[in-house]
């Protein structure tokens, strides 16, 4: 059926049963928000019609104009001939339940750290204590305004080596009215950023390794690969991080790092260190966490 042939096609229902096996049938590639195609086909339906992604039940009998209809399969089809993720299609992506704006200069957000980051990191932290936060390779910025909404006593900073990220991060700061608390820095990991300790360091760096990069679907090719490649054992930057962070821990402060599947090379490479790996109710997995005197104590 193509963009012109689609009198079968009536109402939202129909748009999205359709969109969901056109996606199936191309064989695309999911985990950018959604992991499967009903679910992909009804976040760019919607947004192709401007209806909140919660919009309720009945709302899916409503019939669709001649240019509703157009404008839903344009977006259909973008997804399937370029293959590039639905958020880079609707420039928008959530993360702990609040909205950003993504497009190919950073990674569309989909990191599990969402959820310690809404508790608090608790037992580690108390909220009303943190002080200083540091979002160490930002990206959209998505992890450290996260951050600076339940941490709503402390300075944010946010670090990225890449001025087009940053410059995604600054119109998200914008967004939510953070420009009083969450500054970005222009860094190298901490080569860049001011003379100062922080509370929580926080970071989900690049830690893919070569051989995943080498295996990357064309949805995941569209990501900067800046912020994805981390070396032949993806823990470049990790290892970096783990040799500077002593220094930038407060005294009680915590280091949170996401790695992902690169989570038996991390324990491999450091079999001595009592690495805490966080536990995800809502999934995820391979993000660690060390408080400061264990950092200090094994990479002084």
């Amino acid at each position: 059926m193509s963009a012109s042939d689609h009198s079968a096609l009536q109402n939202i229902r129909d748009f999205i049963r359709y969109g969901a096996s056109r996606f199936s049938e191309a064989g695309l590639c999911f985990g950018h928000g959604t992991d499967n195609a009903l679910d992909e086909a009804a976040w760019l339906v919607l947004c192709a019609l401007q209806l909140p992604l919660t919009v309720s039940g009945h709302w899916w009998d409503a019939r669709l104009t001649p240019v509703e209809k157009q404008r839903v399969m344009a977006v259909l089809d973008e997804r399937i001939h370029t293959r590039k993720p639905a958020a880079y299609i609707t420039g928008e992506a959530f993360f702990m339940g609040l909205p950003f704006h993504v497009d190919e200069r950073v990674l569309v957000p989909r990191s599990p750290l969402a959820e310690p980051i809404s508790d608090g990191f608790t037992p580690w932290l108390e909220v009303d204590s943190v002080e200083r936060v540091l979002d160490l390779c930002t990206g959209s910025g998505c992890i450290g305004i996260a951050c600076a909404m339940v941490f709503d006593n402390a300075q944010v900073d946010l670090a990225d080596i890449s001025d087009d990220a940053l410059a995604v991060a600054q119109k998200n700061i914008q967004r939510h009215g953070l420009q009083d608390r969450v500054k970005t820095w222009q860094a190298d990991v901490f080569q860049g950023l001011p003379a100062t300790t922080y509370d929580l360091i926080v970071s989900n760096p690049p830690y893919v390794d070569a051989q995943d990069m080498a295996a990357l679907t064309p949805e995941f090719r569209h990501e900067p690969a800046l912020g994805l490649a981390a070396g032949e054992d993806g823990l470049d930057v990790v290892s970096r991080i783990l040799a500077e962070a002593g220094v930038r821990l407060s005294e009680q402060g915590v280091l949170v790092v996401e790695v992902g599947n690169s989570a038996p090379a991390v324990e491999a490479r450091w079999p001595d260190v009592p690495f805490v790996w966080l536990e995800f109710s809502q999934g995820g997995e391979g993000v660690f966490l060390l408080t400061a005197d264990v950092v200090r104590a094994f990479f002084p």
